[in-house]
Order: C-alpha cells, then structure tokens, then sequence
C-alpha cells in the first residue's frame, strides 16, 4: 500500500508493521527477563514524601500472586474484573494479574456514583471488584443491585513505607477521605492476598484475539457502553508508538503518569507502551495541583509525558514554573482535544522537549494519528496515520470516499480496531462497516496526507435549516485575545430549534462583555453561526482525560429553560 503521508514519516519510522503474537501479560514478562532490576514503577502519593518503587522483578511477582489469588478466589477466563482505582501500583498489579488469568478488566472510573457504578457493573456482568477503601462506601449501596460478588480493598498509600502511610491518613482524615473497612465475608485485602498466595497461578491459555479489557465510552455524548478491545489490539497500539519514536532507550526511559490508567489513553501511553520498552512509570494518582506533576518530572528526570492541552497549559501558565527543571522531558504526546499552537509552542520552549498532537478513539486502543515528532507539523491538524492504519474521509450522505480536501466522516482501519461492543451487535455493525471503525467525527485530508478534525457529527448544531459546527466557531472565540477556553453548544430554541451558545473562560485579570464578544464574531463567521448567547464561568466542565463536557452544558441549559424564569 502506498499512502500520501508516507513521505511525512520521520527518518526510519517504517510504513508497515509486523506485530508479535503474544498477550499483554507476555510483554511484561519479555520486559522482567531482560530488566529485572530497573525501576518499573515509582508512586508519588506526595512529591514531599518518600515515593514507594517497584523493580520489574518484583512487578512480575506481584501479577503472578494476584493472579494465584484471584484464581483461588474463584475467578476464571472470560470474567469480568472491575478495576477503580487510580494511578498507582495496584492498578498496574491487578490489570496484569487479572489478565494472566484470562480474566477480562472493566475499566471504573473513581469519580463514578453510585448509580454509574451500578449501570456498569450491571452491563459488564463484572462479580469481581478491586478499588480504593474511600470508595467502598458507593459500592455498599448498589452492590445488591448488582452480581458483585468478591470485593478487593486497598489503600492508596499502601505501597508506601509506614511513617509515610500514617502521614496521608492523617491528612486522609482531616479532609474527610479515610474509610476503614472492616472484614466481612464478601471483602479482601489487597495486601493480605498478595501475602497469602505465592506466586504460581494456574497457565491461562491466552490468544491475543481473547478479549482483555471493556473500556467504557460513549459518556459524553450518549449511553456508555463497553468496546471490547483484544489482547492483540493493545498490544499492536503499544508497538505502534514503538515504532513511531525510534529515538526511545529500552530500558531508559522514564514516563510521566500524570493523565489516568482507567481512560484508554492513559493506560496505552503510559503504562503498556512504558512497560513494552521496559521504561519506569513514575506515577501521581491525582495531577492537580501542577506542582506535584512538576515536581515529580523534576525528582524522576522524567523522560516522556503524555497528557492533554489542559494539563501543558496550566504548567505553562504556573506562576513559578521556572523554578523547576524541566529539561529532561523529550517527548510529549498530547491527546484527548485539539493542542493549541500557543501551548505547544510556550511548553517547548520551557523544557526544549517535543510536544506533538495526536488523535485517537477507545474504539482503536485508542492511537490513530500522530503529527511527526521532528518532521513538518502542520497547525490545526491531528497528523498523519500512525504506522498500520490506513485512514479515508467518507461522504457523510453516500459514503463513498472523498479526495483531498473534501470534509466528510474520518473512518481508521488498522490492527488496534476493537471486536465490537459488548452486548450491542446493531451499534457494532453500524460503527464497523467493511472492516473500517467510523469514528463519528468530521475531517479532511490534505494533500501531504495531514488530517484535520472539523468537528463531531453527533455535536452539529441546527439551528434555522443551518448546519453549524461547533469547532469552526471555537476556534473564532479563541482568537480572541481575552479568551482562555471556549466551548460551543447547540441549546434548545423555539424558533431555531437549536440556537448556537458560547460558554467561555476569560484569560486571568481581563473582562469582557458579551456583546463585544459577539461583535468579534460577526467579523470573522457568518451571520448564522455567530453565537445568539454568552456565558462567562470561572471554568468548564470536563471529563478526567480533559475534554470538555458539551453535553453537560445543554443538558444544564434544558434543566434552566424548564424550570422557568
């Protein structure tokens, strides 16, 4: 296959990929028998307290007892383990040890109710939970709601030594967060199970077309629901990126885990391609306050940050940024939502690392799309399909594909696609046609092969007959010299149907008006995408990974008009 972008390839990043046949627990163990004793895994609960660190040795060994003790708790290939935890060892320990089972993992997040845990564990049929003590007390209330069966608690200082671990339960229990949970029948310790059971669990006879994770998507702009991704999808994602950065040290590198393991992109660029590489995963569970994650790339020398624009830009905009040293960081990747020139240009400057825009979807594993880490980088576009995966623009009405420069629905095709999802044959196939993944989002392609994401199909607003993208104006709101973040959403109207809102976040120390806001829009769109409607906030709503919530805003938007003035 030949494709446009293969010239934009940086130097020695091949055009195609062989990828191995093996289970993701398989590259942990290739990782443990050539690294035994690098540093896998480093936890900071605190940057002001000792972190706990783990060697890949005794990685391995903490997956091979969980795994023993999962198996001996009743746990066999093909269920259902539900993990809701942040970053931290354990999630690294329970996803491996589960997966040496066959065992499939349920993705939770831990800002979840009570009522979204049960919708999940009811769909995924999970009877297996492991999550944080602080967290119990949720589960308690639906978990007759549900087929939960075995209960895994742990302690987010567990792996810290123990005058660290008093210290965060103290300050645990001055801001309300500690839970003792008392032993009951249905309810086991991490730690105490980890003790108890050696070692050697019974061989799971893993394909990698076996089904290792339900990774829940969908939550921002319908129902959630589970896309089965394989053995064999993750671990061709992890070999992609591989592939793409030839510079990478096996065994040398050090990645920043600031961005969450239980959202796809956290777990695929910083754990499973840091463990691929056998890199050292240097974690925070939280990234908020910056500072920690400054202060923890400062400690490790940290190598390679994933993140997202929101996370880049508040390091940017840190008041005593300069303070810290930053210089080790090489290679970022940022995900998630559209990288502003201006953020990417400040954070290079302040670290000389290379910070490029990716694109990517759950569906896939979740990377697509990557611009060239030293190459030509074109401003506004996601890149260029990453080695494996061939990409096409579709009519949105016929679907047939469209040459350069037509806009119309992006579809992948690649290794990484997902099976399907759990329990919905009509959404799979109507998502899956032919072999190529239809992502839901509008793009063009240019003609070096760039892609450029225009804008959501699902988050079209229409408004009077028009079909207005939300993108096209928030890149107009953004060019405004007061604004610092802009979100566009298409809000119930009598006359219009919908009528297009803008909810902004002004830069810090500046004001505005609405209507001089709108005026700045009527230089630059045409009269019927310019916003009818302005809302100033102090901040936006977003998911854990940093995408805006839009559909939180309508629905905030519909509760307002019902309720009356």
């Amino acid at each position: 296959m030949t494709a446009p972008w293969f010239p934009s390839y940086d130097e020695g990043v091949p055009h195609s990929l062989e990828y191995p046949e093996c289970s993701l627990p398989d590259l942990l163990d290739r990782a443990a028998d050539r690294y035994a004793d690098r540093t896998a895994m480093t936890f900071y609960v605190d940057p002001k307290l000792p972190p706990s660190m783990m060697t890949y040795r005794q990685f391995r060994d903490l997956t091979l007892r969980f795994a023993t003790a999962l198996f001996q708790l009743g746990v066999r290939k093909g269920d259902r383990v539900a993990i809701m935890l942040p970053n931290c060892p354990q999630f690294g320990v329970a996803f491996f040890g589960a997966l040496r089972l066959g065992a499939i993992v349920v993705n939770t997040n831990p800002l979840y109710v009570s009522r979204e845990m049960r919708e999940q564990f009811e769909d995924s049929g999970c009877e297996t939970v492991v999550l944080l003590d602080q967290f119990f007390p949720k589960l308690r209330e639906i978990q007759a709601a549900t087929r939960i069966r075995r209960v895994i608690v742990t302690d987010v200082a567990a792996t810290l030594r123990w005058h660290a671990r008093a210290i965060v339960h103290l300050v645990q229990r001055r801001h309300g967060e500690y839970v003792k949970v008392h032993r009951q029948s249905d309810i086991y310790r991490f730690a105490h199970l980890l003790a108890k059971y050696p070692p050697t669990p019974p061989g799971a006879s893993l394909r990698p077309d076996d089904t290792a994770l339900f990774q829940y998507t969908g939550g921002t702009t319908g129902t959630p629901k589970a896309a089965m991704l394989t053995h064999r999808n993750l671990v061709a994602n992890a070999f992609q990126m591989r592939a793409l950065f030839r510079d990478m040290k096996e065994g040398g590198e050090v990645f920043m885990a600031a961005i969450p393991f239980f959202h796809v992109y956290g777990m695929t660029t910083c754990l499973l391609f840091a463990e691929s590489i056998g890199a050292e995963v240097a974690m925070v569970p939280r990234p908020r306050p910056v500072d920690t994650v400054m202060q923890v790339i400062q400690k490790r020398k940290a190598t390679v940050f994933p993140g997202v624009p929101t996370l880049y830009s508040a390091i940017n905009d840190h008041p005593k940024v300069k303070d810290f040293e930053l210089h080790s960081v090489r290679i970022c990747v940022s995900g998630a939502a559209s990288l502003p020139g201006e953020v990417q240009a400040t954070f290079e400057r302040l670290t000389g690392g290379k910070l490029t825009e990716g694109y990517g979807l759950t569906e896939a594993s979740p990377v697509t799309h990557i611009n060239p880490l030293y190459g030509k980088r074109k401003a506004g576009s996601i890149g260029i399909p990453v080695p494996g995966v061939d990409a096409r623009i579709l009519d949105l009405e016929t679907r047939e594909p469209l040459p350069p420069g037509g806009e119309g629905e992006l579809a992948v095709r690649g290794p990484q696609v997902m099976k399907g999802y759990w329990g919905r044959p009509e959404e799979t196939a109507q998502t899956i046609v032919d072999g190529w993944l239809l992502t839901g989002d509008v793009a063009r392609m240019d003609e070096d092969g760039y892609f450029f994401i225009v804008d959501r199909k699902k988050d079209m607003i229409a408004a009077s007959g028009f079909k207005i993208l939300p993108r096209e104006v928030e890149e107009v709101l953004l060019m405004h010299p007061k604004v610092r973040e802009a979100v566009v959403a298409g809000v119930p109207d009598p006359y219009r149907g919908e009528t297009v809102k803008a909810y902004l976040v002004l830069k810090e120390g500046q004001q505005a008006t609405a209507e001089e806001i709108l005026d700045f829009c009527r230089l630059h769109l045409a009269a019927f995408k310019v916003p009818r409607l302005v809302e100033f906030r102090a901040e936006l709503p977003k998911t854990m990974i940093g995408k805006y919530l839009r559909r939180v805003l309508v629905e905030e938007e519909k509760a307002k008009q019902s309720s009356g003035p």
